[in-house]
């Protein structure tokens, strides 16, 4: 439950990280056996088989990256590795809320916080690109306060393991459980792709795993304050976030 803040870099126990061919190969590996091709009837892992078989395959080289609207990922990839390095994109621009649910994290879960910041506070981006840029430009904004922070800090693991869910969107849809990441060139996990947001909440209920207060007033995801509203109930989950603008990712998912 140790906290490690500001850092860009993993925490965990140093450990030779492989190259580029051996991952994808490992990538191409996981996803055979988790899945379909290769399991009876076809059927695809569930999330604690895919955090079982991330943990086993990257030991000490394995990070979860974590937005604060719930804890549900860390708790599930946690009970396969303890004290596993959560990365915590802390733009700037976060709700209270969020960063309540930060601190109920480090505290409850065995897990290890680290935030990742950007280069710029807010202030200093506001004095060199004008003030509020996200919303003017909100791919530059997500770009220096979420993209490349994420890359200096994925720099030293195998390894990620998201949250992305298949339910969210049309532009998620087809999120594979696991696959090579071409953006930052490590694995990618998403052990919770086939999970509904009912499946979700209903998770955190049975294991009191903490969650955001704005899940249930209205944000069923949740982002930067500026650029996240509340969405009506029926609408497409991530219709809250960038609106009035042609973009739905922040650019961490392409």
């Amino acid at each position: 439950m140790t906290t490690t803040e500001p850092t860009t870099h993993r925490s965990t126990a140093a450990a030779a990280r492989r190259g580029t061919d051996e991952l994808r190969a490992l990538a191409a590996e996981g996803s055979r056996l988790l899945s379909g091709a290769d399991r009876p009837g076809g059927s695809e892992a569930d999330a604690d088989e895919v955090a079982a078989w991330a943990a086993r395959t990257f030991p000490g080289t394995l990070a979860v990256a974590c937005s604060m609207a719930d804890a549900v990922l860390p708790a599930v990839v946690a009970r396969h590795a303890p004290g596993v390095d959560v990365l915590f994109l802390d733009t700037g621009y976060h709700f209270a809320e969020t960063h309540g649910t930060r601190a109920q994290v480090a505290h409850e879960l065995d897990v290890t916080v680290v935030d990742v910041r950007p280069e710029l506070t807010v202030a200093e981006q506001d004095a060199r690109h004008g003030p509020r840029l996200h919303d003017r430009d909100p791919a530059a904004c997500c770009r220096m306060r979420k993209v490349e922070p994420l890359r200096g800090a994925l720099a030293g693991y195998e390894a990620w393991v998201t949250g992305v869910r298949r339910d969210e969107g049309p532009t998620r849809a087809g999120t594979p459980l696991v696959t090579f990441d071409e953006q930052f060139g490590l694995v990618k996990l998403n052990p919770l792709a086939g999970w509904s947001f009912d499946d979700l909440i209903g998770y955190a209920t049975d294991h009191r795993v903490p969650v955001n207060l704005l899940l249930s007033d209205g944000y069923p995801s949740i982002g930067c304050a500026p650029c996240t509203r509340r969405v009506a109930p029926g609408d497409d989950p991530r219709a809250g976030r960038w609106a009035g603008f042609a973009k739905t990712e922040c650019g961490l998912h392409p």
